[in-house]
């Protein structure tokens, strides 16, 4: 357990991911301070349920991403330019006072390795690649139909957990659907979760295209 400055958003940082941050407000304009002097330069990141960005007041998901700042630039009028990149899973045990900027307390949350159902292992290359597959060609249909989304060639990782992020963070899909894939149990699940998720994408991607 830690404490651990938070950035609430209305996107979602994956394991992996980067974020990019224009920080203007004061109490976040201190926690970029704060976080640029500690050790390990960290700072936790969630999902806003209802609510906005600026000015307080949002409700929050309880799980999210531990980021690392990168790079940290001061601009004009005392606001940072911030590149940071997700490092770990975590879940918020409890929030406590927005003083002088959200702060709650937190666990690392690792990835399990089970299986959903050890009596009938997935044929894990097979899930991955027809994942995958599908994945890409949603991203790419998402950029021909002139969607905001991902480029479709991005390398994703043989590895089975960095590419179940990779892919979550690829598929043309909205920030709560991002949320669920992110509050999956492990790679496997996550990448189960996902190809059901696709099922959805993929029909109202060819319905699309074939509207006048």
């Amino acid at each position: 357990m830690a404490v651990m400055p938070m950035f609430p958003l209305g996107s979602v940082l994956l394991p992996n991911g980067v974020l990019s941050l224009h920080v203007f407000e004061p109490r976040y304009r201190a926690l970029v301070t704060d976080c640029v002097a500690a050790e390990h330069h960290e700072f936790g990141v969630v999902l806003i349920d209802r609510g906005s960005e600026v000015g307080g007041g949002d409700v929050r998901r309880q799980v999210g991403t531990v980021a690392r700042m990168v790079q940290v630039a001061e601009v004009d009028d005392g606001r940072f330019a911030v590149i940071a990149v997700g490092v770990a899973r975590m879940r918020v045990r409890e929030w406590l006072v927005d003083d002088p900027y959200p702060l709650a307390e937190i666990d690392v949350w690792p990835d399990l390795d089970e299986l959903p159902d050890p009596h009938e292992p997935p044929d894990l290359d097979e899930l991955l690649g027809s994942v995958t597959q599908r994945t890409r060609r949603a991203a790419a249909l998402a950029v021909e139909l002139g969607d905001d989304a991902a480029d479709p060639s991005s390398d994703i990782a043989d590895d089975l957990l960095t590419a179940s992020y990779q892919l979550a963070a690829l598929a043309p899909i909205g920030p709560a659907d991002v949320y669920s894939l992110l509050s999956a149990a492990g790679p496997v699940a996550r990448l189960t979760a996902l190809a059901a998720l696709l099922d959805d994408v993929e029909a109202i991607q060819s319905f699309r295209l074939q509207s006048p």
